[in-house]
């Protein structure tokens, strides 16, 4: 008896990916990660939150939204409709990720793993209209959409790396550093979080519970995160400099001071104007630019060789054996 394929395996036993369709499919997944965490920005800052007032259907009669439920619903149901999307550019990437010669059981994992983070974060969404935008599951909603494009932008790193052991590109100290600005940015996204779940922008026009706290209090710790983030950025542009890192490393650098310089600014000038919507969305984007900025450094100061191209898929017959 023949054993039964996985559809991914039939596919694989078939197809292998070139280099440049393999990086392509794992960034379509950073792509669209990013794409839904400013359409969900843009859900809140319409007061669509509640556009589907339950879930998983959009109403308690319909899966769809209906006309009685207006813009609200169809900003609402159009952002459920782009977790498809998402889901099948993380497709994508997990068939390229499986048909890849020699197989890269590793790089599989990465894929597989924003699956299951895109499935978790559909029922957390889930939660969160059923409890009323809560801002406790908003803030979680978002900080998960996050993990996913964590995980998402290191697939795209590994993408284009082979399989041998990381081999370091600087010395120790900027390593470590590196690990710094991780953290503090982490901590910056964290109390944004805590910034928006006290702010103006609740999700809908409703009494929507707030976070405990006034939310100007929490943006000025929430600023001085970011002046640290800023302050670490700059250390480590300089350190690069001192160290004659490879001109990659500190075009990443270069790179990330940039987006802050940007993302500094739209904060601010949000602050002083009164938090209006189009600012608030642009802050999201620079948000995550911003982490996709901070991953791409820190990923950059190792290196692991490049496997070699593999050889086409479909198995050669295995020749008939004669008398």
């Amino acid at each position: 008896m023949r054993a039964v394929q996985t559809p991914l395996a039939f596919i694989a036993q078939r197809w292998t990916p070139s280099p440049k369709t393999l990086r392509r499919a794992a960034l379509s997944a950073v792509v669209m990660s990013v794409v839904i965490i400013v359409t969900g920005g843009a859900v809140r800052l319409t007061g669509s939150g509640l556009g589907c007032d339950t879930w998983p259907k959009c109403t308690d009669d319909s899966l769809f939204t209906t006309p009685e439920q207006g813009i609200h619903g169809v900003i609402e149901f159009g952002n459920r409709m782009l977790t498809y999307v998402l889901s099948a550019a993380v497709g994508w990437t997990i068939i390229a990720a499986r048909s890849v010669k020699p197989r890269r059981r590793g790089l599989s994992r990465l894929a597989w793993s924003q699956f299951w983070i895109v499935m978790g974060n559909a029922v957390l969404g889930g939660i969160t209209v059923l409890a009323g935008l809560n801002p406790w599951t908003v803030a979680g909603h978002f900080l998960l959409a996050n993990g996913l494009l964590t995980v998402a932008v290191v697939t795209w790193q590994r993408a284009r790396e082979g399989d041998g052991r990381p081999r370091v590109r600087v010395p120790k100290p900027v390593r470590q550093l590196s690990w710094a600005i991780v953290a503090a940015s982490v901590a910056l996204i964290v109390l944004g979080t805590a910034v928006t779940g006290s702010g103006k922008h609740a999700g809908d026009s409703s009494e929507v519970p707030r976070m405990p706290w006034h939310w100007a209090d929490v943006a000025h710790v929430h600023a001085a995160a970011a002046w640290a983030v800023c302050a670490l950025a700059v250390a480590m542009w300089l350190g690069l400099r001192v160290v004659d890192a490879p001109d990659d490393i500190r075009a990443r650098a270069r790179d990330l001071l940039l987006v802050l310089l940007a993302q500094g600014g739209i904060g601010y000038l949000q602050y002083f104007t009164g938090v209006p919507e189009v600012l608030v969305a642009a802050h999201m984007l620079g948000s995550a630019l911003m982490w996709v900025a901070v991953l791409r450094l820190a990923l950059s100061l190792r290196e692991r060789e490049v496997t070699a191209p593999g050889i086409p898929s479909r198995a050669e017959p295995t020749p008939a054996v004669r008398a």
